[in-house]
C-alpha cells in the first residue's frame, strides 16, 4: 500500500474510533473526505479536509472536530506533528523515517508502483481512432489516437479491464467514393491516362497500389462496365487495403486495437433494426414530423414522417431522426445501434472524438442513457486540433497523400516517442501547436526531453558509479538531507496522480507530473554544479552516494512507470 493510500486508511481508522468514542456520529458520508499535499508545502507533507466535510452533517464545530482528529492521527508513529490551519484544515508532518520507507517502497513495488485497483475489474471500452477508411493515417488523427491509447493504458494502470476499439465506417457515401477513387486508378494500371483526378475524388497517389491490385485480380473486365457491376467489390478491396494502411501507421505509434467493429456488417446483422425496436417498446422513439429548419419558408419545406429518438426527454433541443427519409440509416441511427452493441460487453464505453463532433455528443449521450436504462457510464472526450509549424511556419501538405500531411510522414522525421509525448503535454480540449523544430530541441521549454534526460541522467549514474568500482549491497538512507526527502516526497505523488487522471479520464495529467517531478531532480543534480558536496557521486563517499543513488534509481523507475502509460520509451543515453 503505497503512502497515501495508507493515510487515507489511517484517516479512516481515526474517525472510526471518533466513533466509537460518540464524538462523531455513525454512518456518515466519507466519499469526499481526500488526503492530499496541502497547498503550501510549508503547512506540512500532507493535509485532509476531514473535518470541513463531516463537521456540519455531524453538527459540530469544523475546528474542533478538527482538533480531534488531529490528536487520533497524532498517535502514528510516522506522524511528526499535527497542526490545524484556518477554519479546520489538518496538517499532518511525517517523520523522516517515513519518507525513506517510501522511498524504498518505490524500488520494491519496481514496474507495479503506482499500479491501482481503483477499477477493480471494470470493463471500459475506449472507442479511439475511428477515422474513415478512405486513405492513410494524416496529422488529423494522431491526437486522437494518442490520447485514446494513453488513456486505455492508464485506465489499465487503474485497476480496469480494457477494450481498445477501433469503429470502420465502410457503410456511408466517402466509401463509395473511395470505390470510385480506386477505379480511376485500377483504370490507370492497366495504361490508361487518366490526367487530373475529377473534383470529389480521392487525389492520393496511394491509391495506386489498389488499382494495380484489383488490375491483377481483375483484368480488364470493369474499364468499361457499368458501376452497379464493380462497386461492391472495388469498395471491398479498397477498405480492406486502407484498413491494412491505417493498422501500419498506428503500428508506427505503437498503437495496436482489440477490436474492429465494421458499420456495413453492424448494419448487414440487423443490429439498428434491433436498437430500434428495443426503443420503440420503451416509447423512446416514435414516428413524427420535424420543424421546418429556421429560415426555411413552407414552400420550401415538405415536412416528412419519420421515425425520431426522444433526445429532448434527455436534455437535447430537439428530437433526433434515426432514418433519412429514403429509408436510410442516419449517422446518428447507426451510432446509435453500434454504441447498444457496444454496452453488451462493457461496463463503461468512452469515444474519443473530434472537436468538430462536438454537436453530436448530447445526443449520442442521450442514446446510451436510453439504451441503457441509464446502468452504463458513457463519455465523449473532445480532442481539439493540432496545427503543424516548423520554425513557426505552417507545414506544407504532402503530395503523395494528396491534401494533408500523414502521420507516417511525422513519425519518421522525429520519432513515435516525440510525437506520443507532444501529444499528451496539453489537455485534450486545448488546441496544440506541433512545431517540428520544437519538438526536438534539447532545452527545458521542450518537456519531451526534459523528461527524457532525467532519466538518461539516472541510468548515465547507474553507469558512472560502476566505472568506478562501487557496489552498493548495503544501503543508509538516513544519509538523505531535507532537500534530497523533498524529491521522494514529489516521487510518493504518483500513485495518486494515477487515480486522479484516471478517475478525470485525463492521460495528460502523468506528463505534467513528470515534467514537474524531471524538474525536481533536475534542479537537486545541479546544486552539485557549484558544491561539490551536492554530487550524487562523490567517488570518495560511498555510503553517502549509494544513498543518493538508491534516490536516483527510484526516481528513474517512477519516470518509466509514467512513460511506460503514456507509450512512450525511457531512454538510456540522450
Amino acid at each position: 500500500m503505497t503512502l497515501y493510500a495508507r493515510f487515507a486508511a489511517h484517516l479512516n481508522l481515526a474517525l472510526d474510533a471518533l466513533v466509537l468514542a460518540g464524538d462523531l456520529p455513525a454512518g456518515l458520508e466519507r466519499r469526499a473526505v481526500t488526503v492530499e499535499p496541502p497547498r503550501d508545502a510549508s503547512h506540512g507533507d500532507l493535509a485532509t479536509n476531514a473535518a470541513m466535510v463531516l463537521a456540519k452533517p455531524a453538527g459540530t464545530n469544523p475546528r474542533a472536530l478538527a482538533e480531534k482528529i488531529g490528536a487520533e492521527l497524532e498517535k502514528l508513529d510516522e506522524v511528526a506533528s499535527v497542526s490545524i490551519a484556518g477554519p479546520g484544515f489538518i496538517n499532518l508532518t511525517l517523520t523522516d523515517a517515513t519518507w525513506r520507507g517510501e522511498l524504498m517502497a518505490i524500488l520494491d513495488g519496481g514496474d507495479d508502483y503506482g499500479r491501482s485497483r481503483v477499477g477493480d475489474g471494470t470493463t471500459v471500452n475506449v472507442e479511439y481512432v475511428s477515422a474513415n477508411p478512405t486513405g492513410p493515417m494524416h496529422m488529423g488523427h494522431c491526437r486522437g489516437a494518442v490520447v485514446g491509447d494513453a488513456l486505455a493504458s492508464l485506465l489499465e494502470f487503474a485497476g480496469h479491464k480494457v477494450i481498445r476499439e477501433y469503429y470502420v465506417n465502410d457503410a456511408g457515401g466517402q466509401v463509395d467514393v473511395l470505390a470510385r477513387s480506386a477505379h480511376l486508378r485500377y483504370r490507370e494500371a492497366l495504361g490508361e491516362d487518366i490526367g487530373e483526378i475529377p473534383e470529389g475524388l480521392y487525389p492520393g497517389a496511394y491509391l495506386k497500389p489498389v488499382g494495380v491490385k484489383l488490375a491483377a485480380e481483375f483484368g480488364d473486365r470493369y474499364v468499361g462496365a457499368p458501376e452497379s457491376e464493380w462497386l461492391v467489390p472495388f469498395r471491398k478491396t479498397a477498405v480492406a487495403a486502407m484498413m491494412d494502411m491505417i493498422r501500419a501507421d498506428l503500428a508506427l505509434l505503437g498503437i495496436h486495437h482489440d477490436l474492429f467493429s465494421s458499420e456495413a456488417a453492424l448494419q448487414a446483422a440487423g443490429k439498428p433494426e434491433q436498437a430500434e425496436a428495443w426503443l420503440r417498446e420503451r416509447g423512446y422513439v416514435y414516428d413524427g414530423v420535424l420543424e421546418a429548419p429556421k429560415g426555411e419558408t413552407p414552400e420550401d419545406w415538405e415536412p416528412v414522417e419519420l421515425p425520431l429518438f426522444r433526445s429532448t426527454q434527455f436534455g437535447d433541443d430537439q428530437d433526433r431522426p434515426i432514418k433519412k427519409s429514403n429509408g436510410a440509416w442516419t449517422y446518428f441511427g447507426a451510432d446509435l445501434a453500434y454504441h447498444f452493441q457496444k454496452a453488451q460487453s462493457a461496463d463503461q464505453l468512452i469515444d474519443i472524438w473530434g472537436a468538430d463532433h462536438a454537436g453530436t455528443v448530447k445526443r449520442i449521450v442521450a442514446a446510451v442513457q436510453a439504451l441503457t436504462g441509464g446502468e452504463t457510464k458513457f463519455d465523449v472526450k473532445l480532442v481539439q486540433m493540432v496545427r503543424l509549424l516548423r520554425d513557426g511556419e505552417p507545414v506544407k501538405m504532402s503530395k503523395r497523400a494528396g491534401n494533408f500531411v500523414t502521420l507516417a510522414d511525422v513519425v519518421q522525421e522525429v520519432g513515435k516517442d516525440v510525437v506520443r509525448f507532444t501529444m499528451l503535454t496539453r489537455k485534450a480540449d486545448a488546441q496544440m501547436d506541433f512545431d517540428f523544430a520544437k519538438v526536438v530541441e534539447a532545452s527545458k521549454d521542450n518537456p519531451v526531453f526534459y523528461v527524457q534526460y532525467a532519466h538518461a541522467r539516472v541510468a548515465s549514474l547507474q553507469r558512472r558509479t560502476a566505472e568506478a568500482g562501487i557496489a552498493c549491497a548495503d544501503v543508509d538512507l538516513s544519509l538523505l538531507d531535507t532537500q534530497e526527502l523533498k524529491l521522494v516526497k514529489a516521487a510518493a505523488q504518483f500513485p495518486r496522480i494515477v487515480e486522479a487522471a484516471a478517475s478525470a479520464r485525463e492521460p495528460h495529467r502523468i506528463a505534467f507530473y513528470l515534467y514537474d517531478l524531471a524538474a525536481e531532480l533536475h534542479s537537486l543534480w545541479n546544486l552539485g554544479k557549484d558544491d561539490a558536496s551536492r554530487r550524487f557521486l562523490i567517488p570518495d563517499q560511498v555510503a553517502l552516494t549509494c544513498a543518493r543513488l538508491y534516490l536516483a534509481r527510484s526516481i528513474g523507475q517512477i519516470v518509466r512507470n509514467g512513460l511506460r502509460i503514456m507509450g512512450v520509451e525511457a531512454v538510456q543515453e540522450m
